[in-house]
Formats: C-alpha cells, structure tokens, sequence
C-alpha cells in the first residue's frame, strides 16, 4: 500500500476526522440526520468467491438521529492517483460488504440490506477523469438491453481542487489535512499546523493526536522535504518549530507536478533552470537566518553555504542550525 493510502488510514480509523470529513466535505442534506455519536468503525476484510481476499481502506457505520433503527455505511476508499477502473472497485466492495452484511444477519428492520456511501478521497495532482458512474464503464446495447445496465455512483472529494477558501473557514481536521496537503511552503504549514495543534489537545484526542503526528512525519514531509530525516519521537509543537526556523519552501512540488502531468520531457533545461533558481533561493534565506541569529558570518561559512549543491543538504543544515546554539554548535554537529 503507498505511503499516502496507509497513513490515510490511520487517520481516518478515528472517528472526529470521519466525522469532520463528512460535515464539512459531502454537501447534502442527509448527512445533517445523522448521529455522529455512533460511528463504529466495522471489518473492511472480505472473501470474494475465488476465495481471492480484497480490502477496503475504511468502513464505518451510524445511525440516523431519532428513533429510527437504520444505519448508513461508509466505504471509503484512499487514492493518490488516478484508477481508471475506480467506478468498478466500488462496485465490487459494495458487493463485497453487502455479502458480508447478509452473512452477518445485518439488514434493516425489514431485512433489506442498508443504505451505503461509496466514497472516494484522492489527493493526486492529476485531473480525476475517471468515469464516477459504473455505467459509463459498460458500452451502451441497444434496445431492451439497455435496462439492464448496472447504476453505481461514487462520491469523489478532490483535495487539489477544493477551494483554498472553504478549506481556512473550517474548524476542522479533515480541511486542516487538505490545506497541509495544498501548503506551497513551510509558513503556510506552520499556521494550519498552530491551529491542529489547538485542537488536538481537547480531551480524548490523544491517539488521533499520536496518528496525526506520524502522518505528518512519515507521510507528508518526506513528500515535500526529500532526503531529510525527522526523529520519529517529535511532536507536532517540535515540527513546527523546525519548519519555522528552516524557513525553506518545499523542494520537489514542481518536479512532482510536471511528472503528474507527463511534461518532464520537453521541460528538462526549464527544469535544470529551476533547481538553480531554487538552490539561489534557498542558499539566501539560509544565509539571512543564520545572520539573524548569529550575527556577522565568517568568510568560512559564507563559502561553505555556496558550495552546498543540494536542496536537501541545504534544507538539512538550516534544521540543525534551528537547534544549535552557536556557529560552533552547528560546525560540531
């Protein structure tokens, strides 16, 4: 599983970031008559019959508020790219669950199977253009055949595509997911990780707290700071800190863009042009912050800097230098 799909799970195996996502993502009237208080995450694991074991990232269900007796399943499905076939694996997991529900004796008060929500969350760079309906996959028949084509529709929530805007006016760890995803820099993630930090520290959060530390850790900077290695026992007051005094923005969001979108071979001088620039960049602002914080730099340091020829390394030395003490310090370290 990629790194991505694993660390979403993790997240969503918590029921305030389902929770989240549902209030602020799916804009229908249903979801206003549910009762939050019930999600019970239920086993995604299923045998289809050629006994072949298939996997959904997340299922989870509630109940309606009031008296009635009817529950309403989530199947939650996490994509870093784009699945042509994606309208068909949602068909084949609902069916997959629905055969489990049977087996399980678990069906409505008039024994009817439950209401589901196929729901797709992809944080891609690549336009989603694949088909949402499973009858847009199957080739039209003419005449009477036609009734017989099956319907299935999944909801899609594209993170690149949602606006910054809606995003910032959310008091909600799902949007603060999405914007930290969105971030271009590091300052744009120090504000979203400020605000999460606030809110994780409610009581009860603690092991969404502990799930949304790693993400972040193993799952979003090594994407955005590449080659760099953070200690696996920080906590998120410490990253932020480290990204407030590195000051760098991200290194590879232009290179991984271009290769999304297939154009890294006729933009490769463009692209050998850019990491220059970058390098320029960075070498200044790390050259400006050690200058704030240590005074007047020596002639050995100034040439040590220029000569650095990585963003990585670069980016590597303005986060020890965020911890050091001292020139000295730094040097030893």
């Amino acid at each position: 599983m990629a790194e991505h799909d694993s660390g979403y799970k993790s997240l969503f195996s918590h029921p305030e970031m389902v929770e989240d996502l549902l209030r602020g993502f799916v804009h229908e009237d249903w979801v206003r008559d549910l009762d939050f208080s019930t999600l019970e995450k239920v086993p995604g694991n299923y045998v289809a019959p050629t006994l072949m074991p298939r996997e959904s990232d997340a299922v989870w269900k509630l109940r309606w508020k009031g008296d009635r007796v009817l529950y309403v399943y989530l199947l939650m499905e996490f994509q870093s790219t784009v699945d042509p076939s994606m309208a068909l694996r949602m068909m084949v997991y609902l069916g997959l669950l629905y055969q489990d529900l049977l087996k399980r004796g678990e069906t409505t008060p008039s024994g009817k199977l439950p209401p589901v929500l196929p729901l797709v969350l992809y944080n891609g760079y690549a336009l989603w253009g694949a088909a949402r309906e499973i009858s847009e996959l199957i080739e039209e028949a003419p005449g009477g055949l036609e009734r017989y084509r099956p319907r299935l529709r999944y909801c899609l929530l594209d993170e690149m595509r949602m606006a910054d805007a809606e995003l910032e006016s959310l008091r909600n760890l799902a949007a603060a997911v999405f914007r930290l995803e969105k971030s271009r820099g590091t300052e744009a993630m120090e504000r979203v990780l400020e605000a999460a930090i606030a809110w994780l520290r409610e009581p009860g959060l603690e092991e969404l707290r502990k799930s949304f530390t790693e993400w972040v850790l193993k799952g979003l900077l090594p994407s955005r700071l590449r080659g760099i290695r953070f200690p696996a026992d920080l906590d998120l007051e410490e990253v932020k800190s480290m990204l407030a005094e590195s000051g760098l923005s991200w290194t590879d969001q232009w290179f991984q863009e271009g290769e999304e979108k297939g154009l890294q071979k006729g933009l490769q001088k463009g692209l050998q042009q850019g990491q220059q620039d970058a390098l320029a960049k960075a070498r200044g602002v790390l050259l400006r912050d050690l200058e704030r914080r240590f005074g007047s730099l020596p002639e050995k340091v100034l040439r040590r800097v220029e000569a650095i020829a990585s963003i990585e390394e670069l980016t590597e030395l303005s986060i020890r230098a965020g911890a050091a003490s001292s020139l000295d310090a730094l040097a030893d370290g």
